[in-house]
């Protein structure tokens, strides 16, 4: 089984195309904190996939949640073979170290560690007006998900990530990404339509529809700018710069 978090489908992406190489089953993150559902049955031979964006060279606070809660049931005392891809736009961070800490509380431990490098969804920094560049990016990412796809179905040990940063860099900056997701840098322009779409998909449920406009009911969110990137009229912005990078979701997948 794969399990992923997405915002704006490059994730998604990923584990779908990976759970097609593998045959296994995709389950999505948003749904488990969703539905409280965080025990799962392992069957024998079964291997467990992670996938999930890299936020300020870490991982979403979503999939933090998950993976403290997440409890594996196995027919044995052998573990699975376990892996990790962490999408990212320039660095993954320490991302595999950091889900590796939390099945190290079980007893377990990563076998495999992959990167894919994909558009980069942080508008505030992030230009993706370029469609022809994000296209190219997109076209890329194509085989190093079928490398990554092939490596899984061998079951290979090793980290084979790119672009990855040492610990203290991310000890160093990972801790904005508590400050950042700070909802109040969001706004809403006249140009919205009180469709809801943003508060029917936010993965922490912080957005509420009030007098047909969105309104962020809690202090903080899980980053993801879901809300921006499929707002249909643009309408949601973090910050002074989101409206001059664009939108974007994954072409591939419905999000």
């Amino acid at each position: 089984m794969i399990f992923y978090f997405s915002a704006t489908g490059n994730s998604k992406y990923v584990a779908l195309r990976i759970a097609e190489e593998t045959k296994e089953k995709s389950i999505a993150i948003t749904d488990c904190i969703k539905n409280k559902q965080f025990t799962f049955e392992v069957k024998d031979k079964e291997k467990i996939g992670f996938v999930t964006p890299t936020y300020f060279l870490g991982l979403p606070s979503i999939v933090c949640e998950f993976l403290d809660k997440l409890e594996l049931r196995m027919p044995d005392l052998h573990q699975p073979y376990i892996y990790y891809v962490a999408t990212f736009g320039t660095t993954t961070g320490q991302t595999g170290h950091m889900v590796n800490e939390f099945l190290k509380k079980r007893g377990l431990s990563l076998n495999g560690r992959f990167g894919v490098q994909m558009p980069d969804t942080w508008t505030p920094i992030f230009d993706l007006t370029n469609k022809e560049k994000i296209a190219r990016i997109n076209h890329e990412a194509e085989k190093q998900i079928g490398e990554a796809a092939e490596k899984i179905k061998l079951e290979s040990v090793g980290d084979f990530r790119r672009r990855k940063l040492p610990m203290v860099a991310v000890k160093l900056y990972h801790p904005q990404y508590e400050k950042q997701r700070q909802t109040k840098y969001f706004m809403v322009e006249d140009s919205c339509i009180g469709c809801g779409l943003c508060a029917k998909k936010c993965p922490a449920a912080a957005i509420e529809m009030q007098e047909d406009r969105p309104v962020w009911i809690k202090e903080k969110c899980v980053l993801c700018l879901g809300c921006l990137h499929r707002c249909p009229t643009f309408a949601i912005q973090y910050g002074k710069k989101t409206k001059n990078h664009g939108q974007y979701v994954n072409p591939n997948v419905k999000v």
